[in-house]
């Protein structure tokens, strides 16, 4: 197998390249004056595997661009066969029309990489809700693996919670809590919200009293950051008595990060499928062990 990387993703590229042993073939991608995105590879990968790293978040439009000229240009040089790994892919949310006329980016984005004839797809903590077979859509292998684990062992390592309980924001979080809570072997819980009228508007959690516990939030994304603020406040309302933060995806636009902590939490954690001041995990181990599998 050989690795190739995009330019979002080449510091993750170069650690999974030294857990696997896997070279690295060198790149070239620069963007021209009028905006215009240019790639080329500098060595051979006729008749050879090669692993496509490339993470869609913060410029997601230029980086799925790279990645397509990527992704061609190595079938294109001979690549037997083309592992897209995409720590964070983007365009998945919209996996339903919410509104008339809204266009179904999942499926664009499907029908995109199906003309690639890419061989399969990893991923870590795919925002998936409706789209219950990721490997259906996209009519080839989509393996989502998570990193729910690595996050539970950081943060019980590195805070050491009193009577810890994983909370997941909304209901939509309830699968990346129970996997969470599961690698700790703790309880979890998800928070409901009631509405009683148009002005009293009350969050808590749906089954268990957290007064006086630690609490550790998971979620997968963390975008602006309105969703665990409201998570944080609703938390210490019912008592909590340490809040940590932890998602896979860290994006934190919009101050997210000092909105977190402003409203109560002790820490923000995250990975490096996106780069971030509080990307404190790596994701490597999970994408080295899952490659060496595939090609053992």
């Amino acid at each position: 197998m050989l690795i190739v990387s995009g330019s979002s993703c080449r510091y993750l590229a170069v650690n999974v390249s030294k857990l696997t042993n896997t070279p690295i073939v060198p790149n070239e991608c620069k963007v021209f004056p009028d905006g215009e995105i240019y790639v080329r590879i500098n060595g051979d990968v006729s008749g050879k595997p090669v692993a496509i790293f490339q993470s869609f978040a913060l410029k997601p439009n230029d980086y799925l661009m790279e990645f397509i000229l990527l992704s061609d240009l190595v079938r294109d040089l001979g690549a037997s066969k083309i592992i897209a790994i995409i720590p964070y892919f983007a365009y998945t949310r919209q996996d339903d029309r919410f509104k008339p006329g809204e266009a179904l980016s999942i499926k664009t984005i499907a029908s995109i990489f199906k003309s690639l004839n890419i061989d399969s797809i990893v991923t870590i903590d795919m925002h998936l809700h409706r789209v219950s077979s990721p490997s259906e859509l996209f009519k080839i292998p989509v393996y989502n693996l998570s990193a729910m684990g690595l996050l539970m062992d950081y943060v019980m390592l590195s805070f050491k919670p009193e009577s810890p309980i994983v909370i997941g924001p909304d209901e939509e979080s309830r699968q990346w809590a129970e996997t969470a809570a599961r690698r700790a072997n703790v309880e979890y819980d998800v928070l409901e919200k009631t509405r009683y009228n148009s002005y009293r508007v009350v969050v808590k959690p749906k089954r268990l009293d957290i007064d006086g516990r630690d609490v550790i939030v998971v979620d997968d994304i963390i975008s602006t950051g309105g969703t665990m603020v409201e998570a944080v406040k609703a938390l210490r309302s019912c008592g909590a008595r340490r809040i940590i933060t932890a998602c896979t995806h860290p994006i934190l636009v919009d101050k997210a990060l000092s909105k977190i902590l402003e409203a109560g939490a002790e820490a923000v954690i995250g990975t490096d499928t996106v780069p971030s001041p509080v990307s404190y995990v790596s994701v490597k181990s999970v994408i080295a062990e899952f490659l060496t599998r595939m090609f053992q």
